[in-house]
């Protein structure tokens, strides 16, 4: 059977998405989302989160970017992935104190997270996962994302070159992280899509791509939101894209590829 999860990344990071990530749940396809603890617009993820209790919601874990520790002093997060794992080799960041404050806050809002990932794909560095595993199993979390991006063929958006090389080079960790998370219990799904995509995408590339899905499930990593003057003022080069990712997630268009090609929507909590 094929069976697909749509999830939001950047739940928590400004008012217009999460209104966007919310709008897609209720009128289109998305099935779950990731919450970012640091995020601006937290509290408004929170309460939108429990307007919509079918959605499900995980932990979006941000050590690289805009904003802050959630740990004191609580300075500025390093600017990249190469000068986060600086920080952490350097010992100048404690990564799993940071995720562990993370996880907390959303859990102490109410919320039970389902799954996991990372802004940015951090969780690949090796101390970052081995600080998920860590973290993940104090707060009964079973899901946590596997980065890995499926072959994409014709049906894709034009996608450069150095994206694809990119999408190469992390597909030789594979064999390690999966390893780990065998080793210590931890869930993934069977496959996972959308990192190439990220930014590109609109309806006729999803309708198109959905056909080509494999057996088994699939997580579909989508970026969706409003762009409005608070994401317009972001530092983000996701802006009007998430607008076209939230038009397709909702186009009847991307429906009858669900069901043309017998495509099973799931979030984490069917799963589990």
């Amino acid at each position: 059977m094929k069976t697909l999860i749509v999830n939001a990344d950047d739940f928590g990071f400004t008012r217009d998405v999460n209104e966007g990530i919310a709008h897609a749940h209720r009128n289109g396809i998305l099935t779950a989302t990731t919450l970012m603890a640091n995020g601006g617009a937290f509290d408004h993820a929170v309460r939108l989160a429990q307007e919509n209790p079918t959605l499900d919601v995980g932990c979006h874990l941000v050590l690289v970017g805009d904003g802050c520790s959630l740990v004191a002093p609580y300075r500025p997060l390093p600017e990249s992935v190469s000068k986060l794992a600086a920080a952490i080799y350097l010992g100048k960041m404690d990564v799993e104190a940071e995720l562990d404050a993370q996880l907390r806050r959303i859990v102490e809002a109410g919320i039970t997270p389902l799954h996991i990932d990372a802004h940015k794909h951090t969780h690949l560095l090796p101390p970052v996962l081995n600080a998920i595993v860590n973290v993940a199993r104090r707060y009964g979390v079973r899901y946590i994302r596997r980065p890995f991006d499926l072959p994409l063929g014709a049906a894709s958006p034009r996608i450069p070159f150095s994206k694809r090389q990119t999408s190469h080079g992390l597909s030789l960790m594979r064999g390690r992280f999966r390893r780990i998370l065998d080793a210590n219990g931890y869930l993934a799904t069977d496959y996972f899509a959308g990192f190439q995509v990220t930014g590109r995408f609109e309806t006729a590339h999803l309708a198109g791509l959905l056909a080509e899905l494999p057996e088994g499930v699939t997580e579909w990593m989508t970026h969706p939101g409003f762009c409005r003057d608070e994401l317009s003022a972001a530092r983000t080069r996701l802006k009007k894209s998430r607008e076209r990712e939230l038009e397709a997630l909702c186009a009847d268009e991307v429906r009858a590829a669900l069901q043309a090609n017998a495509i099973h929507l799931s979030g984490y909590r069917q799963l589990l």
